[in-house]
């Protein structure tokens, strides 16, 4: 049993063949990393931290702009440019943002409490991290970049706005946030597209059943949520949002196929060219023809 393509759906109903790249389009406000090689933009040295003792100071480029680099994802590859300015807006609104190793592990430094700086120059974006000496996971992160086993910087982000070539080969990120997500040393990163699937796998995995019980009681008690406690809970939000959203079009084209009204909607019995679900899927139409094809395959023995 095999899968009707998209374009043999819509070949069927005498539509033009329809490029499966645009989905493309569709990536946005989902959480993403990008890394980019120490190069000669870090250095990690020691300054007086006015008490009598000294700190680390890590600075670098956790991000370059106006670079064009190459993504792959399971159509292929694109060309992406992080454009000058899409830090600007998230920055001047105060985003609170972690230094990481690996985006994971304990918090080394934080926006919120002033030992993490963050700008953006000409060339991107500025990390400038001030780490305590006597942690034993910033010496572990000092004798790994002394030899060399961790020699890239990467930002955990979202998209907030980007603009694609018509013929969706390369993506301009125009926007982005950073609150909530992190500058993190790296000790390596093949190719950088973390995005889409893979990432929500991945964070679908790093939660526990213990951790969203805890986060969920801190919320339920009233009380300031920790950042770790956040961002588990934004996590699982972004998991429900996108499982409500495929729920939805199941509904569609289901009812659609069936010939019988969505239950979801009451009218469209009546109007059913007005539906809600048939404008969000007319903005989205290669969503309606993938589920279709994997709905139709029965019609193949």
């Amino acid at each position: 049993m095999s899968l009707l393509t998209i374009d043999e759906i819509r070949a069927a109903e005498g539509l033009a063949p329809l490029e499966a790249r645009s989905e493309r389009g569709l990536l946005l406000k989902t959480r993403e990393t990008r890394n980019v090689p120490f190069a000669d933009r870090v250095e990690l040295r020691e300054s007086a931290n006015g008490t009598g003792g000294t700190d680390l100071t890590f600075t670098g480029y956790a991000s370059v702009t106006d670079t064009p680099y190459e993504m792959q994802d399971w159509l292929g590859p694109y060309t992406e440019v992080v454009r000058s300015g899409a830090f600007t807006k998230t920055l001047s609104e105060g985003a609170d943002v972690a230094f990481l190793v690996n985006h994971e592990g304990l918090t080394l430094a934080r926006t919120k409490s002033g030992t993490l700086a963050l700008g953006e120059d000409a060339g991107g974006l500025t990390v400038e991290a001030r780490l305590d000496a006597a942690s034993p996971h910033v010496l572990a992160l000092r004798s790994a970049m002394d030899r060399g086993d961790v020699d890239e910087m990467s930002m955990a982000f979202r998209c907030m706005r980007q603009e694609w070539s018509p013929d969706y080969m390369q993506r301009d990120i125009i926007e982005v946030s950073l609150d909530k997500g992190d500058v993190s040393a790296v000790n390596y990163g093949a190719n950088p597209y973390t995005t889409g699937a893979t990432m929500r796998k991945r964070a679908a995995e790093g939660i526990t059943v213990e951790a969203l019980g805890l986060a969920l009681r801190e919320l339920r008690a009233g009380a300031s949520i920790s950042t770790a406690n956040m961002a588990v809970l934004q996590t699982v939000l972004d998991l429900v949002a996108e499982a409500d959203t495929a729920v939805d079009l199941a509904q569609v084209v289901l009812s659609d196929l069936m010939g019988v009204p969505n239950p979801d909607d009451p009218d469209e019995a009546a109007e059913p060219e007005e539906a809600p679900e048939a404008e969000a899927l007319a903005a989205h139409p290669l969503g309606l023809y993938t589920a279709r094809a994997r709905l139709l395959a029965l019609s193949r023995p």
